[in-house]
Parts: structure tokens; sequence; C-alpha cells
């Protein structure tokens, strides 16, 4: 839900940020002994180093890299976090994103995690250390320490790409939704045997989410919704090897709801290779409204994730937020758009 006013519970919290003698109390060992750790300095039993990491975890301390007077300023940096840079769907967020801070003097300093939580918590933890003007960060889901990190910190953060609980600032949409959505569409067509396609499920959560929708959708009208997650990321390999199995495991599907377009269009691809009639053997849709998808036969059925339009959002807010102005909503639900093509 929306938030009514420009407050966020970030900001109802203090900012006073957690120092080595926070952690040295919580470790129970010396200022030194905490600074030797974080330094990498000196001898520390093994034992002891345990201690205080988990210390700088609980209290979420983030060391300072800037020294002396500038301590205590900002740089005119960004930091901008994305599970991947080969992946169409974050390098045009990115594009919407510079763009829009660049106008305003702002550059970014970009990392991805490669959809691990732990990495996400290393890049975060270092970013901060440099004291950026504010942090963009994908998703909602970070590990324990990562949240507190985050919840501790007082500058701007925006976690996008989906819609739900947030530290701060929120820019997405409802994946739940748009997996109703495209299960609705092929209820509407008459399908009552549908599998939906995902790969690593557990990591790409959000297609987890579309699956949910997607699930009680189906459930609703009394039908099953077998789902199989292919053990790689959405690659075209991947959609083609996951079509093959759905025709071989699933003889009575009728259609596939693909967590991705890049995996709808390796099954497309593989489809014309075989001379798979689609959609009259086997219908595919896909998610993202790639335009990849609209270039192969026959068009994909998709749903179109605005993604520069949540890269511009973001970083607008972002901008006013770092300068104080007045935001109505902490959350811009940017919504999404059915793509009806031929194979499906």
């Amino acid at each position: 839900m929306p938030a009514s006013s420009n407050k966020s519970r970030r900001h109802r919290k203090s900012v006073m940020q957690p120092t080595i003698a926070d952690v040295a109390l919580e470790a129970q060992v010396s200022a030194i002994t905490v600074s030797r750790v974080i330094n990498s300095t000196g001898a520390v039993r093994p034992a002891t180093r345990e201690r205080v990491e988990a210390a700088i975890d609980k209290v979420g301390y983030v060391r300072n890299m800037l020294a002396g007077s500038l301590a205590s300023a900002s740089s005119r940096f960004i930091a901008v976090i994305v599970p991947s840079l080969s992946n169409i769907v974050f390098i045009e967020v990115i594009s919407g994103l510079q763009s829009e801070f660049e106008k305003q003097g702002y550059q970014i300093l970009l990392a991805n995690t490669d959809y691990n939580l732990d990495r996400e918590c290393q890049l975060v933890r270092t970013f901060l250390g440099w004291s950026p003007s504010a942090v963009v960060i994908t998703g909602l889901r970070h590990n324990a320490a990562c949240q507190r990190i985050l919840e501790e910190w007082d500058g701007p953060i925006a976690e996008i790409m989906e819609l739900g609980d947030a530290i701060d600032l929120n820019i997405g949409l409802d994946h739940q939704a748009a997996g109703r959505r495209m299960a609705r569409y092929l209820l509407e067509k008459k399908h009552r045997n549908i599998v939906y396609v995902a790969a690593q499920i557990e990591q790409d959560y959000r297609a987890g989410l579309r699956y949910e929708g997607h699930k009680a959708e189906l459930e609703a009208v009394g039908l099953k919704a077998p789902l199989l997650d292919m053990d790689q990321l959405g690659q075209f390999e991947t959609g083609a090897r996951s079509l093959d199995i759905v025709l071989a495991d699933y003889p009575d599907a009728t259609a596939i709801h693909f967590a991705n377009d890049d995996l709808a269009t390796g099954a497309l691809l593989l489809a014309q290779r075989q001379g798979i009639r689609v959609p009259e053997t086997i219908a595919i849709a896909g998610f993202n409204g790639l335009p990849i998808g609209q270039h192969v036969t026959p068009p994909l059925t998709t749903i179109i994730s605005p993604r520069q339009t949540i890269g511009r959002a973001t970083a607008e807010q972002v901008i006013a937020r770092i300068e104080g102005r007045h935001l109505q909503n902490n959350q811009t639900d940017v919504g999404f758009e059915m793509s009806i093509g031929d194979s499906a």
C-alpha cells in the first residue's frame, strides 16, 4: 500500500550510526581489537575475529572510508546495486537512472550481486563506507545483516522493481498481479493445462512472486499449477531445454507461462527449428516485454514491465529526497501492460 506521507519508517529512528565502540561493547573486546579486525592488522585470535565480525553484523557497523574533513560530507555519486549486468532488463533500468542523475550532476557507482544476497551485503557495506548521496538497490529482500545496515544508514534509499514494505523509497510493480493477469489471459484462451517455467526461482524470487499469482488464479478455478524450475538462470538455451522437458513430462500441457522473455524466446526458437506449431501444439507466454520477443516467429505474448520508467521515477524521487523536497508518497506503482502476440 502507498505510504500516506513523506515520512517513512527509517526517518522515525535515530540517525546515530553505529561506531567501533558499539562493536567493541557488543563483542566484549577492546576498540583496538575491533580496529585490528576491520583493518586486517595485527594478530587476532580466530575465535575473537569471529566474535567481532558477528558484532559488526549485529550492530550494523559500516566503516567510513572518507578521512579527516571529508568524513562528514557526501560524495556526488549514487550507489546502484542490481542482480545482473548482462540482463537487458536491468541495463534499461540503469539507463533511466543514469539519464536523470546526470542531469542533476550525479554519477552512479554500479555493481551487480549475481543474485547473491551475501554479495549484496558486502557491496552495501563497501559503498556506504564511501558516503554516497543515496543508494538504489534492487528488490526488498536482503539478508539480516544487510537489512540492519540499510535501516541504520540515514541517507536516501530506493528499493526498486517490486512493491512492498520498504525502508525508504519504493518504486516498482506488483509481480503477483502480473502473474495473475497472464494466467487469466491463458484461461480466457481456454487453456486448462498450463505449466509455469522459471529458472532458479529461489534466487530470482520476483519470478516466484509471479508464480504465486499464476497459481492463485489457476487454483481459483480448480486447476493445478505445475512448476518447472530450471537449474540455470533464464537464458535462451535454458528456455529451449525446458520446452523439451515440458513436452516430455507434461504431455497434456497446452500452454507454458514462462517467468521471463529470455526463457520464452529460447523455447520459441527451438519450436521453430523442430517444426513445433505455436500456439496450436503449445502456447507460449513470457514476461518483461523485451524487444527480441517481437522479432521471433510468432511474436511473443508477454507482459511489459516499464524498466526505463522505473529508472527515471527512481532518480527523480531520490533527487527530491536529497534536496529535502516533499514527496507525497514513498511508494510508486509503475504498473505493467499486456502485449498480445501470436504465441498464445
